[in-house]
């Protein structure tokens, strides 16, 4: 079915319009659009909720295993186009007609905008079940580490809602974070490119083209997975430093790249090198450079002083780096020992029991997302407040665009009353739930109002921050926090105001980040609010139900004072958010970060995260002329030490290394080479990773 499109809007002004001002975007998406394409066929329909729900079902699959795994959209992007050429070639050409919906089942050759909104629909499958799961994360713990009754309609009033709040934040913010051309959202070049080396006919002569370097890179990476992942698996991390003293507790806590720094240690396994903060390819060198200048500040200078110098939260009780809660004697905290049957905090029995401690790290983590939160405010507020409150002043048509933007004038918009009826139907569901399964959510009314005002409120300044530098600066300790000091003692309570608190606003990035890729791709907005709501049902829905089936179906899964050592199943992506509904719910900010606290001193960092910004404010308005100052991005640098663990130093600098060598040397020396290869090397290793392990 083509969209309807005005021919005379889709004529572009050649003298109005210039060149996108981001080279990056410039060097790699074309300025160009044939509105005739058609696009939502049955082809894009059965291919897109296909490659949804395929993706949907692994994703929550490989969350709860020991090496968590996130299979990208690029997968389903390879893998959907021989399929929908060979639907092209034997589909008939025939007209149907189904309750008065019209549709062709063969409108032409399977075209590049059909591609895309199929990897929409995909993408979809990511969000919900991959990186950003945590909806389905709050229901594991609820089961499977709190023994909860949890009813499956509850499960998918949560897991639905808090989508679809974050569908209503995207909608309400498109002005401010996909329309303006400094809003670039880099990691969708790689797509971009990926699209055109599968679509695009190249000359032979001007080189190797773009679909044969990325099979050539697909084979050789596919091949070269054999080494790390299963005839060598000492290239996941080698440590030379450990090599070399076996025997040496401080030479583990120096060189270990999974317990320790990670000094002398490196990863040559691609999986490593983008598990936690993706393709190093597609972030920007500034990016790299910030996210850099945090880790090392923060590994290499500040963890080392306060564990070997100062010993500071009484340290060298615990390991240097782990992400398990411990007694004052360095034993494993035992959280049954301190709860009711009803999931309180028993205070008596913890009075007893005794209070909870964290690795020197993991504390120093919670202390940089304090100072992230604020920063991130800081900054935004005065490097973006006067673009963003032009923007809300001025009309979108009147607003700075370039060619993308104006090229999209061609396509009906989408009408903002579109999202709100989603975003309020959303809202009166959580709030009914709220009331119906109060003892099973144990959050309040006014717990999700709060949850809503904070997820709206922060997801502008976190997504411009992404938007820039391809970095997201979580605050998930923030609404925590929050949450804590009103609701102390109430983990699952912690669990859903951090949902829709924070993970709306996650998915609220996701869709916005989709919507640019439209606008890359010249997608038409009413077909991308379609396949962006169905694809959110579909992958919300599978979501659950595998969730649920291996909550139910594999014996004490999650559990790992049970399981075997080689068990698959210990979910120590899952094992994070249960210790944080412990230490913020449960046992609650206050008791660790208020008065008497052990960690009170760590509340300062709130302030020095909103200080940070300010004298890189005044410097680069004191010297305009040097324009390295503004690059100085506070809350990315403070990002170079988010995700510790579970991630270790060891993937963060192996990830920095890879960073610099292609977008610093190779983008500076070598740009031709960058500008046609580079995103669709990107792509080669995330799919020759995913075939393995899929």
């Amino acid at each position: 079915m083509a969209s309807k499109v005005d021919p005379e809007k889709s004529k572009v002004d050649e003298e109005e319009t210039r060149t996108c001002e981001i080279e990056e975007v410039a060097l790699v998406v074309p300025e160009t659009d044939d509105p005739s394409l058609p696009v939502m066929t049955f082809r894009t329909w059965f291919l897109g909720i296909t490659s949804c729900t395929i993706l949907i079902f692994l994703n929550t699959f490989f969350s709860y295993r020991t090496q968590p795994l996130t299979i990208s959209a690029i997968l389903m992007q390879i893998a959907v186009l021989p399929i929908g050429k060979f639907m092209a070639k034997t589909l008939p050409n025939k007209d149907f007609n189904l309750m008065g919906f019209k549709f062709n089942l063969n409108p032409g050759p399977f075209n590049m905008k059909e591609h895309v909104v199929i990897t929409i629909f995909a993408n979809c499958g990511v969000s919900s079940g991959g990186g950003d799961a945590y909806s389905t994360g709050a229901i594991t713990v609820m089961k499977a580490y709190y023994h909860q009754s949890l009813s499956f309609l509850c499960g998918l009033f949560i897991v639905l809602t808090s989508q679809m709040i974050g569908y209503g934040w995207a909608g309400l913010l498109r002005r401010y974070l996909v329309d303006p051309v400094e809003m670039w959202w880099p990691a969708n070049l790689a797509q971009v490119s990926l699209f055109r080396a599968l679509h695009e006919k190249e000359h032979k002569a001007k080189g190797m083209t773009r679909m044969k370097f990325f099979l050539i890179a697909f084979a050789a990476s596919f091949f070269y997975y054999f080494l790390p992942g299963y005839l060598f698996p000492i290239l996941t991390f080698f440590s030379w430093v450990c090599w070399a003293w076996p025997h040496s507790i401080t030479a583990q806590q120096i060189g270990s790249g999974y317990k320790g720094l990670g000094i002398g240690a490196f990863t040559l396994d691609w999986a490593g090198i983008s598990a936690y903060h993706g393709s190093p390819l597609v972030t920007p060198w500034i990016s790299i450079v910030n996210v850099g200048v945090g880790f090392i500040i923060f590994i290499y200078i500040i963890l080392p002083l306060c564990y070997w110098k100062y010993d500071t939260f009484d340290a060298r009780k615990f390991p240097i780096f782990s992400n398990q809660l411990f007694t004052n004697k360095g034993l494993k905290y035992d959280t049954t020992m301190i709860t009711t049957p009803q999931l309180d905090l028993d205070i008596a029995a913890y009075d007893n029991y005794g209070k909870l401690y964290l690795s020197p790290l993991f504390a120093l983590s919670i202390g940089s997302g304090f100072a992230r939160f604020s920063a991130t405010l800081i900054h935004v507020a005065l490097f973006h407040g006067g673009a963003i409150l032009k923007q809300s002043k001025s009309a979108v048509n009147n607003a700075k665009m370039d060619i993308h933007e104006k090229l999209m004038q061609s396509y009906k918009h989408v009408p903002e009353w579109w999202f709100l009826i989603i975003l309020f139907l959303s809202v009166a569901l959580s709030l009914l739930m709220s009331f119906v399964w109060r003892e099973s959510v144990q959050l309040p009314w006014w717990g999700m109002i709060f949850g809503f005002i904070l997820s709206f409120i922060v997801t502008l300044p976190v997504g411009v921050i992404q938007a820039t530098t391809n970095q997201q600066p979580g605050f998930d300790i923030i609404a925590q926090f929050m949450i804590g000091y009103v609701l102390p003692g109430k983990p699952i309570a912690n669990l859903l105001f951090k949902i829709y608190g924070r993970i709306s606003t996650v998915h609220a990035l996701s869709f916005l980040s989709d919507l640019k890729l439209g606008v890359y791709m010249k997608i038409p907005p009413r077909c991308m609010y379609t396949a962006q709501l169905v694809g959110t049902l579909v992958s919300g829905i599978v979501n659950l139900a595998v969730a649920w089936w291996m909550l139910e179906g594999i014996q004490n899964i999650c559990d790992t004072d049970v399981l075997p050592p080689d068990s698959p199943w210990t979910c120590p992506k899952y094992r994070v958010t249960f210790d944080a509904s412990v230490i913020w719910g449960l046992i609650g900010p206050r008791r660790l970060f208020g008065p008497g606290g052990l960690y009170r001193n760590l509340v300062w960092l709130f302030l020095v995260g909103a200080i940070l910004p300010v004298p890189i404010y005044v410097l680069s308005k004191i010297f305009p002329d040097k324009k390295w100052i503004p690059l100085i991005n506070m809350p990315v640098i403070l990002y170079g030490f988010a995700g510790m663990p579970p991630a270790t130093p060891t993937n963060i600098a192996s990830w920095l290394i890879t960073g610099a060598i292609f977008n610093y040397f190779v983008f500076r020396y070598h740009k031709r080479w960058w500008q046609k290869y580079n995103y669709v090397l990107s792509a080669a290793l995330d799919a020759a990773q995913l075939s393995w392990v899929s």
